[in-house]
């Protein structure tokens, strides 16, 4: 499946659909088109045969230059657990990472239980909140009132773990 970068022209197709694949909440309100204007180079998509498939709204941070932020993720609710998500994750951390960052960060609603599990399968940490639901800890309030937050992070720069295992031979 081709994978491209956003640009203007892809705020429409993508903003037609966030309500409804996100179960009918209001989410395009979260997505102005600002991101489609100046993230182009770290945000991407995946179409075929004209279906939006999948897309990722994501960019560097100017205060934390280390650090990339994943804004927004979506799937096709049609086209889930074929791989979509994974693949435009991971060409966010290639990306970043070739842009000097070791660390991405993204946050979602506690009341997502999908969003939290995807995230945590895909390597992250979720950070300590000041609430804690369902074994999840997030922040009260932090996008504004009654907008909590779970905060995630992960390290780019991880090594995969050895573990050194004694090979050593005893003869008598």
């Amino acid at each position: 499946m081709p994978i491209r970068n956003i640009g203007p022209s892809d705020y429409q197709p993508i903003i037609s659909v966030l309500n409804t694949w996100w179960g009918g909440r209001k989410m395009s309100n979260m997505l102005p088109k600002l991101f489609f204007v100046h993230f182009c180079e770290t945000s991407f998509m995946m179409e075929s045969d004209d279906q939006l498939l999948g897309f990722l709204i994501g960019f560097c941070s100017q205060t934390h230059p280390h650090e990339a932020y994943i804004h927004f993720a979506g799937v096709n609710p049609e086209c889930r657990n074929q791989g979509i998500g994974r693949t435009l994750y991971e060409t966010f951390f290639t990306t970043v990472k070739e842009l000097g960052c070791h660390q991405v960060r993204c946050v979602t609603s506690p009341v997502n239980q999908q969003s939290i599990a995807y995230h945590l399968h895909m390597g992250f940490q979720a950070q300590p909140g000041d609430s804690e639901v369902n074994n999840v800890s997030y922040y009260r309030d932090y996008d504004g009132p009654g907008e909590d937050r779970v905060l995630f992070v992960k390290e780019l720069n991880q090594q995969p773990l050895t573990i050194a295992i004694n090979t050593a031979v005893q003869t008598e």
